[in-house]
């Protein structure tokens, strides 16, 4: 409340002058599901609803059922002919149904002729919106942006009522979609003269390593109005200015000179801040608005291939979905911040919002820590790929969400690529060619600065319809084995993989005998870890490594993908329980699957890699054979066995997994220590990693990835727990029922321990290690202090630690 006051004194001392102001409206949100006649209006009895705050996911909370959202469908994309039972594909939560949210704020006095916007970031789905009773609009895609003007409906110097009505359908997703409001709703309040919503466009069609053009178009309203920009850095200094008094229609244009611009990179993510000033004839400040960016060229061309700021380089990117694991698709910036963290350690410098329009905060992140995007829209088009998706809203939608995605988000200088759709299935024919050029030019009419791609997995058919020749950027979803013809016979001289590899895998399981697999199943619903099991329609990361690395007319890749999400459990669609799936690189969790180690040997080129799998914990299994690799950045290595040397293997590029992999497949197992030790160019050692057998699980160890975060309510730190034996050694097959208490100056988020078929709910403050480990999410509060997390299990010596929130 002290916070709502205080925003409300200052928003009403901004108006005081005259200016825009604005305001998020995050806490105090009254929510039920259900449909209830009159909740839209103002003297509606809300008192027994949920207060909540927004972002707010409402169907995280579960329970899972496999009868939520069973769809009966054969999943053409996955080869499929015949329709089968499909349980857990949208996650098997409850995310289906109506939900209402409700929510008073406070406006201030209005000067004459001020606007009121209230924008919305994402709204799962189908929203409906109303102002103190009457309705003020409506939209479809509920990862769409978009804003009313509420103008008209708003009391002055007086409270109003907001609630927003929302009907999630089912058969609308072939993934989790979360429900609710999942991502922010903001009040703007315009003067009267004012810069438009999303209406400013900095580019930098100059650049050089002495000066930069910093190209400034700014879209506004009112009459005999100038305009001025200073250009300040990161600190606040004034770099350059510059100032403007003739409109063109409704836009201001500015062409500023920046001395010895600064670059950003995914190494030197620099950031600028373009601070624009409207004033009337008078010379009376009418409205001011600071616009982020980066100055960076970039440029797509056969023979050359990427190129940012005139050097080539090659995407290492990773595809992402929207859900954060146990937090569901309620956005929270710590939970993405700690994703990209993780994805740039592994070397990653791409992402893919796979399928769906990103966050605003995901691209703030990437901005901030360097990280390349491409932003995707649409996961369909006008032919459906489930009866109620995108489909639905394709005719009357297209174009505007089209135009607010990249109105909203063509500032950030992560953005270096649009996706106009996914695998749809209006690749084949004449008609989605015309379809696929008209989405393109939208994209270009809004953002001539940027490419356009779709991600193309019915390779013969765009060869054949013409569709793959007219995109910007051919996008391949896998089938390696056609990117030579496609190469070929597509004419702009380079692809891009836009979705690769789809190797699946379980965090810490192994499955013998170690033998390459195509959707292969076993009775516990877990993938092995081996990393040699992958879809029907997909591949080993080996066919696309090859491809990237000797080809330079293949621009990169995006992995399918980075981390494990919920819904679409291949290869267990059919299997209950299996909520999510196995595609990732990192567990539900953001654990770390042995797979990342190798993308991290090949990507992070500026740290060694040596890691060893399986784990050596085999129990009854003593003289059988357990083949181990080792994913390492060094050429060779040797291996040992309790001291005993299995042999030296080095990296051989005639064959596909012995380029990148070192494979010992004969060792005979026996408890004790398995030590490897890699060798540098000169056959010298340079590193070595010992993993040994454990005993019995003895005490509970707890590693944050944060010892200290913010209190504003909203951080995290994520707080990994193992166990050990009396010895320490990690025990990775593991899993004990462990229990959560947190005190202090923080909350229980929520847990998670990366098994896509444990039905235990991520809110309630207890679960089971799976394989060794989970990741126990502890939230701040308002006030600072200490926050104690204990963990318990029974048998085990009590995990503790102290955080700090301030």
């Amino acid at each position: 409340m002290k916070s709502l006051l205080l925003s409300i004194f200052l928003l009403a001392a901004i108006l005081a002058k005259g200016q825009r102001s604005e305001f998020v409206l995050e806490n105090g949100w009254k929510f039920s599901k259900g449909n209830f006649e009159n909740a839209a209006k103002v003297g509606f009895d809300d008192s027994k609803w949920q207060t909540v705050s927004v972002p707010h996911d409402w169907a995280i909370y579960g329970p899972f059922d496999k009868e939520v959202d069973k769809q009966v469908v054969a999943i053409t994309q996955n080869n499929e002919n015949e329709a089968t039972e499909k349980t857990g594909r949208t996650g098997s939560l409850p995310h289906i149904g109506d939900g209402w949210y409700r929510t008073n704020f406070h406006l201030p006095a209005l000067e004459d002729g001020s606007r009121v916007l209230v924008i919305f970031e994402g709204t799962m789905s189908d929203p409906e919106v109303f102002v103190n009773g009457g309705k003020a609009g409506e939209w479809g895609y509920g990862y769409a942006y978009f804003n009313l003007d509420i103008t008209d409906m708003v009391k002055a110097d007086s409270d109003n009522l907001l609630a927003v009505h929302l009907s999630p359908k089912p058969l609308s997703s072939r993934w989790y979609p979360g429900a609710g409001l999942f991502r922010k709703v903001r009040i703007v309040i315009e003067p009267k003269s004012h810069f438009e919503l999303w209406g400013t466009f900095v580019t930098t069609p100059f650049v050089s390593d002495s000066l930069a053009q910093i190209n400034i178009k700014s879209k506004v309203s009112g009459h005999n109005l100038r305009i001025e920009t200073a250009i300040k850095d990161a600190s606040g200094n004034v770099l350059a200015s510059g100032a403007a008094q003739t409109l063109f229609g409704n836009e201001f244009e500015q062409n500023i000179a920046l001395k010895d611009p600064q670059l950003w990179s995914p190494e030197s993510p620099t950031l600028y801040y373009a601070e624009s000033k409207l004033y009337d004839e008078n010379g009376q400040l009418q409205d001011e608005q600071t616009t982020r960016f980066g100055v960076r060229t970039i440029s797509y061309k056969a023979g050359e291939g990427f190129k940012l700021n005139g050097e080539v380089r090659k995407f290492k990117g990773v595809c992402l979905h929207h859900d954060l694991g146990p937090l569901g698709a309620a956005v929270n910036k710590a939970a993405l911040r700690r994703q990209i963290q993780i994805m740039k350690d592994m070397g990653a410098n791409a992402i893919r919002s796979a399928h769906n329009m990103p966050s605003m905060e995901q691209l703030e992140l990437c901005d901030e820590m360097g990280m390349l995007f491409l932003a995707e829209s649409f996961d369909e088009w006008k032919k459906p790929k489930v009866k109620n998706g995108y489909n639905r809203f394709f005719d009357e939608y297209h174009e505007k969400d089209i135009v607010n995605l990249v109105h909203a988000t063509r500032n950030h200088p992560c953005i270096v690529m649009w996706s106009s759709g996914n695998e749809v299935p209006d690749q084949w024919g004449s008609e989605g060619v015309k379809r696929a050029k008209m989405l393109q030019d939208i994209f270009h009419r809004e953002d001539p600065t940027r490419p356009v791609t779709v991600g193309m997995d019915q390779v013969k058919a765009v060869m054949e319809s013409g569709f793959g020749a007219i995109m910007d950027v051919p996008g391949l979803n896998y089938r390696t084995h056609l990117y030579e013809e496609a190469f070929e016979r597509f004419p702009q001289g380079l692809l891009l993989g836009s979705e690769t590899a789809s190797t699946v895998s379980s965090r810490g399981i192994y499955k013998f005998p170690v033998e390459k697999a195509v959707g292969k199943m076993y009775d516990d619903g877990q993938c092995s870890s081996y990393d040699l099991e992958y879809c029907n329609w997909s591949n080993l990361p080996e066919d696309d490594a090859v491809l990237q690395d000797d080809k330079d007319w293949v621009i990169g890749e995006f992995v399918w993908t980075g981390f494990d999400y919920l819904g679409e459990p291949t290869p267990y669609d059919e299997y209950w329980p299996s909520r999510s799936s196995y595609f990732g690189i990192c567990d539900l969790a953001g654990l770390p699957k042995d797979r990342y180690y190798w993308y991290k040997s090949r990507w992070n080129t500026d740290e060694s890699t040596l890691h060893i799998l399986p784990h050596w914990n085999w129990k009854g299994m003593e003289g059988d054979t357990v083949p181990v690799f080792v994913y390492t950045s060094y050429k060779s290595a040797e291996l040992f066995v309790n001291g005993k040397s299995m042999g030296v293997q080095t990296k051989n590029n005639d064959s596909k997994l012995e380029r990148y992999r070192l494979m010992w497949h004969d060792v005979v197992y026996e408890p004790g220590e398995l030590k490897v030790v890699a060798f540098d160019d000169n056959g010298k050692p340079a590193e070595e990693k010992v993993i040994r057998t454990a005993g019995e699980p003895y005490r509970i160890v707890l590693e944050p990835d944060h010892s200290t975060i913010d209190a504003d309510g909203k951080d995290i730190s994520f707080v990994t727990v193992s166990v050990v034996d009396k010895n320490g050694i990690p025990c990775p097959t593991a899993t004990n029922q462990l229990n959560f208490k947190v005190d202090g100056s923080g909350t229980y988020r929520a847990a998670c321990n990366g098994d896509a078929t444990s039905l235990e709910l991520f809110h309630l403050p207890t679960m089971k290690l799976f394989s060794g480990k989970l990741v126990v999410l502890v939230q701040s509060t308002e006030e600072a202090g200490d926050i104690t997390l204990q963990v318990k299990g029974k048998g085990l010596k009590t995990g503790k630690i102290i955080l700090e929130s301030k």
